[in-house]
């Protein structure tokens, strides 16, 4: 997003977020909420991460993109929800441009590479189900490496492209951002220059983000399912679905929850409850993401299981 100055336009230092400051009883309500999800979120993918990096049995490729997702589950919730929690307890805050733009740009990062991430472990369970022989010859740790730096490398330059390569101006006096933090579509909404190349662009940028990795995701399952159909035993085919429960659960809720908020009819009534509902989308469906994992995952409550005997013999031991 670059910075032009002309007659009619001016440069913008900083932004007002709106937030709920014109409602302060609400906005206490909404601080106790999106704190406890947010330290549910934060521990609940630290715990994934650390249970997966201390237990050998773990050590796969389907464990190894879980990783990923922990991970970037944890880093957008960080780079959002911390600004909002500290904004809810200011009167009137303010964000830098620069800071805002860095924020905006972090933020699409992370939504783009968690599209593309759930789009490659969707491919992981078709080579596990459909080629279980040669699942180990085929996903190879140094494959999953590859697969998982040439992800996060062009997930980076296509979150360049709506904060870079499209120039826009602001008029002046008109920096109010109506959300808790830089969000895409609020900021975009300031804008007084022409936006139709901009558009355009990201147009056909945002194909590569959403309906590409979901396309990829639907071909996968139907692909698996195909194959889970080839097997002659029932128990064979609950054992063969099972494995992709978890990760069919989370792209459910993911790309359901994405759709609604995207596709529903914007009007000036609802503009509070939109900026409520997308801060908590970034906040709610990173704290489910480990419970889904943990709760029907035989593998990693099995792990659980273990690193809680080791804890009870080292304390009987003391």
């Amino acid at each position: 997003m670059n910075k032009l100055r002309g007659a009619n336009y001016t440069e913008v230092t900083e932004f007002i977020l709106v937030g709920l400051s014109h409602q302060p009883k609400s906005q206490i309500i909404f601080f106790c909420i999106l704190l406890h999800f947010y330290l549910g979120t934060v521990v609940g993918n630290i715990f994934i991460i650390i249970v997966v990096w201390k237990e050998p049995q773990l050590h796969t490729p389907m464990y190894f993109f879980l990783c990923n997702l922990s991970f970037v589950d944890l880093c957008s919730t960080t780079t959002a929800v911390p600004l909002a929690l500290v904004n809810c307890l200011r009167d009137c805050p303010t964000i830098t441009y620069n800071d805002c733009y860095a924020q905006m740009t972090i933020s699409i990062f992370w939504s783009i590479t968690e599209c593309w991430l759930l789009a490659v472990m969707a491919y992981d369970r078709f080579v596990a189900i459909s080629n279980p022989l040669r699942y180990t010859l085929i996903m190879t740790m140094r494959t999953c490496f590859q697969i998982a730096a040439t992800m996060w490398i062009s997930t980076f330059l296509l979150a360049l492209i709506p904060v870079i390569i499209i120039p826009v101006q602001f008029c002046a006096g008109n920096n109010v951002v109506n959300h808790f933090v830089c969000e895409l579509e609020a900021v975009l909404k300031l804008v007084c220059s022409d936006t139709t190349v901009g558009e355009v662009l990201m147009l056909i940028s945002s194909s590569f983000i959403l309906p590409l990795p979901f396309m990829f995701i639907l071909l996968s399952y139907i692909r698996i399912t195909v194959a889970v159909l080839k097997i002659p035993s029932i128990s064979g085919r609950r054992k063969a679905f099972s494995t992709c429960g978890s990760h069919l659960t989370v792209v459910t809720i993911y790309y359901g929850t994405l759709i609604s908020i995207y596709l529903k009819p914007q009007n000036k009534d609802s503009k509070d409850q939109d900026k409520i509902i997308s801060i908590f989308y970034g906040t709610v469906i990173p704290m489910m993401n480990p419970l889904i994992y943990t709760l029907r995952n035989k593998d990693v409550i099995g792990a659980l299981r273990k690193a809680a005997g080791k804890t009870k013999q080292v304390r009987l031991s003391v």
